[in-house]
């Protein structure tokens, strides 16, 4: 029991994250002159052995920067333990296509927790999630959560775990999906349908909810397992995962 206690008290206050992302427009016709300019000269870098276009590279990559993708749904997932101490996660999927409801459903569900002591963790989080969530409130014109605001702390104060720098040990150039730490993990999960790469072709062209969401929390229940599997607790039953309204 003395361990299972620990676990509980390391793993009070986490939450478990994970976006979805799209490119802000169905296409590049579609994106504002300005922004449109702003890309054209951004993809001339991009490098491939395909010869892709701008609007090309806009289908392909845009979803990837914040300042020309959106948010289209979010996986939180929360962890808390029975009485017999054994872990259970809830997961929560905040989805629209307004992406500004997302985050202030987001905003709502953080700001229960007491300030300081919220730790995020997410997979390429410190790359990618954290900063692109950040960015996209901004955008929106939304607050920082204080577990968002990095500015000026030193690297221990910042509450931010990250599944893929664990799984680095100091090699910053390796990179891993999540899926295939699942996998050499030996982690029971359910393979994820897709790469992230195709949620805007999934989002815009066949609008496909069930998926996307059904995609989300699969993502969700794989971080939350591949961490406890990194830092040695047990896993979460699948009888122990329940999605929360």
């Amino acid at each position: 029991m003395p361990q299972a206690i620990s676990w509980k008290r390391r793993l009070k206050n986490f939450l478990f994250i994970d976006l979805k992302t799209v490119a802000g427009e169905p296409s590049l016709l579609s994106v504002d002159s300005r922004l449109q300019r702003q890309w054209e000269e951004k993809s001339r870098h991009f490098k491939s052995e395909e010869e892709l276009s701008a609007a090309g590279w806009y289908d392909r990559r845009a979803a990837s920067y914040a300042e020309f993708g959106k948010i289209i749904c979010i996986g939180v997932g929360g962890l808390f333990f029975d009485e017999e101490d054994k872990p259970h996660l809830k997961v929560k999927l905040l989805s629209s296509d307004d992406e500004a409801t997302i985050l202030q459903e987001f905003l709502t569900i953080v700001n229960r927790y007491p300030p300081g002591e919220l730790t995020f963790c997410a997979h390429n989080g410190k790359e990618f999630d954290y900063p692109f969530l950040s960015r996209r409130l901004m955008i929106n014109g939304l607050p920082l959560p204080p577990a968002l605001q990095i500015s000026g702390k030193k690297p221990w104060e910042i509450l931010h775990k990250d599944t893929l720098e664990h799984w680095q040990f100091g090699d910053k150039r390796h990179f891993a999906p999540l899926d295939l730490l699942a996998a050499v993990l030996n982690i029971p999960t359910r393979p994820l349908e897709w790469m992230g790469d195709r949620t805007s072709e999934m989002y815009y062209r066949e609008h496909d909810w069930p998926r996307i969401e059904q995609y989300a929390r699969d993502s969700v229940v794989m971080l939350v397992q591949v961490y406890m599997r990194m830092v040695g607790a047990p896993l979460v039953a699948d009888e122990h995962i329940v999605m929360s309204d």
